[in-house]
């Protein structure tokens, strides 16, 4: 077809509870979407299988032809020096050969990248970030995961891990965390402990209301203090993180995404407060925070902003090439 772009990648965004993907060219846009429920619960097979029905999906598209590479934006933690992936919500993937296996499948060269970093590489590409050369991405939803761009470029560290804001202590004295350690964010500042602390403090959802950070979130809008308290803790925390990751990297910017962040100013009002209690140097105290803009297609961008920027030797994105052996 004379108006397809010359040059397409294929994006997969792989999460716990769907798998998107996409044909995308160099302006972000899609030329084609699908998406398939992940079966999370079920045998590794199954899940290759899911993947595999997205890329097939995508395949009958006509613009397949053009394209170059895949990029996987997969929930971790990954190791995109040996093409793997060990979802924590996908039991039956530890260690998983998902790059090999990919572009054994497709005959694309395949980029690995972490979904946290995807978030943030789309965000900058497209999003809230654009234009920005120092961002950090945050998603809070369930869990709080995150990325980095740095210097304009996906910062992913040697294994792909980096940017896992999640996982900062911010309180030193606080629980144990599933991942070992102690106080950390997401034990303060998730939906999912949002709605624990104001449960915790007497808050009910009203009629209609979901028992979740959403019902939370209608209770604070109307000013239940219980309610309120919940959305102030997580705000502290995040406003603590974020403050140390621009004294550690110099970030300008921290993007905001995931269904937390739709409550709007019931939780960016009291960030944005507590961060000017947390920025004390001179070089920290013009942080913006913004929300995220891009919706459920900000992983999608980003990994295919990822297939553009990996180069050998940069330490973006490791390239692993069709041909690749591939697991069950």
């Amino acid at each position: 077809m004379s108006s397809l772009p010359a040059e397409l990648v294929t994006a997969i965004d792989l999460g716990g509870t769907k798998i998107a993907g996409a044909l995308v060219d160099r302006a972000g846009r899609l030329a084609a979407r699908v998406e398939r429920p992940t079966p999370a619960r079920g045998t590794a097979a199954e899940m290759l299988d899911a993947v595999r029905a997205v890329t097939d999906a995508l395949a009958g598209h006509p613009g397949w032809a053009a394209t170059t590479a895949v990029g996987i934006g997969s929930a971790g933690p990954v190791d995109i020096a040996a093409g793997t992936v060990s979802p924590v919500n996908i039991p039956s993937w530890r260690e998983f050969p998902l790059a090999g296996a990919v572009a054994e499948h497709t005959g694309r060269p395949v980029v690995l990248i972490g979904d946290g970093n995807a978030f943030a590489a789309g965000e900058h590409w497209l999003g809230a970030a654009r234009g920005q050369r120092h961002v950090l991405g945050m998603v809070v939803s369930t869990g709080v995961g995150g990325g980095l761009v740095l210097d304009g470029r996906i910062h992913a560290g040697p294994t792909g891990n980096a940017g896992h804001i999640g996982h900062i202590s911010v309180d030193f004295g606080g629980d144990r965390c599933p991942c070992g350690g102690r106080g950390c964010v997401e034990l303060l500042a998730s939906g999912t402990h949002i709605a624990r602390h104001a449960r915790e403090a007497g808050w009910r959802p009203g009629p209609g209301e979901p028992d979740s950070a959403a019902g939370v979130a209608a209770a604070a809008r109307r000013g239940e203090p219980a309610a309120v308290a919940a959305f102030d803790r997580s705000a502290r925390a995040l406003a603590a993180a974020i403050a140390a990751t621009a004294a550690l990297v110099e970030i300008e910017t921290a993007v905001i995404g995931g269904g937390v962040s739709r409550a709007g100013d019931v939780l960016f009002g009291p960030l944005r407060r507590a961060l000017a209690d947390y920025t004390g140097l001179p070089f920290t105290r013009h942080v913006r925070v913004a929300p995220a803009r891009l919706g459920g297609d900000a992983g999608l961008l980003g990994a295919a902003a990822a297939c553009w920027a990996a180069r050998p030797g940069t330490g973006t994105a490791a390239v692993v090439q069709a041909g690749a052996a591939a697991g069950r």
